[in-house]
């Protein structure tokens, strides 16, 4: 078994003692690396949480090291949602000699992690860290989809010069590629380029508006239903509700609705991965975004525990789901839909020549909204699954 513990180092026993003595809370019914040489046991966790304190990414060669730990000051006190879950914490990465170091280790505790069916619960650190963990898939050769919850679009450019701002480009760039899909989910339009947003939606990529996003909430479900990666930058939250984003923005989402979007994110069966990224405790007022940022991986761990194994396989019988066709005109075969009998929540299945469907199991039945099969009721193809179609063709 990979040693991943050399990568890894306790974080502070205070946080546990300032959690209480009351076993009902996640404190008390999470493995913890609080002691050098007594690393947990992680082999029977669901998830798994590591701080990355490394905010080199943004430039700053000198940056607090406590984030990861005025966050679990939170998390700790706060009660399970359950009797009983199964997290631990593997404490944090120790900072390498370069940024580059830090990435080396967190790839290979992700790679470890993800292989045992461990779900990485990351708690930064700058955003350019998804990085890391988008290369722990490639490892695996798993062809994936990334979403980030962001105010801008990190493609980088003239004036940005850090990898913080860079790294979804970086990403996109890197052969051979292992990314399906990706989703800006949350961006504000005067702080981004219109040639990123749309060379984004020439290579068939998503990015959806702030204000779209906050009046259409429940359509952003199949989004995040779809992702393998769900990257949070904490500058999407408005500055009086996250202070200490380490770029706050006066606008932006609700602490409420980031807790929504983290529970839709839990329930679903194809997210295998959480990172939560940009926080800098030195300018956080009260503790009120560690606070916030704990309160988020309550509702992920609480939609995680109430996930319903409901995407539809050819192994399931119809007793899970109920199955329409939509005939289009122009369309050779009928539009599939798929209606969960357990949670109502929709796909539709893309059509996928035979030689291709080994490759693209995980992509070609796709997560989607009754708006959809209404759309093709109309005798139209929905927008999401013309998309999809291009990539796979």
């Amino acid at each position: 078994m990979s040693d991943i513990s050399i990568y890894l180092k306790p974080f502070s026993e205070s946080v546990f003692y300032a959690a209480g003595f009351n076993n009902k809370r996640l404190g008390h019914q999470s493995l913890m690396y609080l002691e050098k040489g007594s690393f947990p046991d992680y082999s029977s966790a669901d998830m798994a949480i590591i701080g990355v304190p490394d905010m080199r990414g943004y430039g700053l060669d000198a940056f607090p090291t406590n984030g990861p730990d005025q966050i679990r000051s939170y998390l700790y006190k706060l009660y399970s949602p359950l009797d009983e879950v199964k997290i631990c914490d593997l404490g944090n990465v120790v900072p390498g000699n370069e940024v580059s170091d830090t990435c080396f280790a967190l790839t290979e505790i992700c790679t470890h992690l993800l292989e045992k069916g461990i779900v990485p619960i990351l708690l930064g650190g700058t955003q350019d860290l998804t990085f890391p963990l988008y290369n722990a898939y490639e490892n695996l050769g798993q062809i994936i989809n990334i979403a980030s919850i962001d105010p801008t679009i990190d493609l980088g450019g003239e004036d940005d010069s850090t990898d913080a701002e860079s790294w979804v480009s970086k990403i996109i760039l890197q052969q051979p590629s292992y990314l399906f899909n990706y989703t800006n989910i949350g961006y504000q339009s005067y702080g981004v380029d219109s040639r990123a947003v749309s060379l984004i939606k020439e290579m068939n990529f998503d990015a959806y508006r702030l204000g779209f996003v906050s009046d259409n909430l429940n359509e952003i479900e199949p989004m995040i239903r779809n992702v393998d990666i769900l990257s949070v930058d904490m500058c999407s939250v408005r500055q009086s509700d996250a202070p200490g984003a380490i770029l706050p923005e006066p606008n932006g989402f609700y602490g409420e609705q980031l807790c929504q979007i983290m529970r839709f994110a839990g329930m679903s069966d194809k997210l295998t991965s959480l990172g939560l990224f940009n926080y800098n405790p030195a300018e956080d007022q009260r503790g009120q975004t560690a606070h916030l940022m704990a309160q988020m991986i309550w509702y992920f761990i609480e939609g995680f525990y109430n996930r319903l194994d409901d995407f539809p396989t050819r192994e399931k019988s119809n007793n899970y789901y109920v199955k329409y066709h939509v005939k289009v005109d122009g369309q050779e075969e009928e539009l599939v839909f798929y209606k969960s009998k357990k949670s109502d929540r929709w796909w539709m299945e893309v059509a996928c020549p035979a030689h291709l469907v080994t490759k693209y199991a995980r992509h070609y039945i796709v997560p989607c909204s009754f708006s959809d099969y209404q759309v093709a009721t109309t005798n139209d193809i929905p927008e999401r699954w013309w998309q999809v179609y291009q990539k796979i063709m």
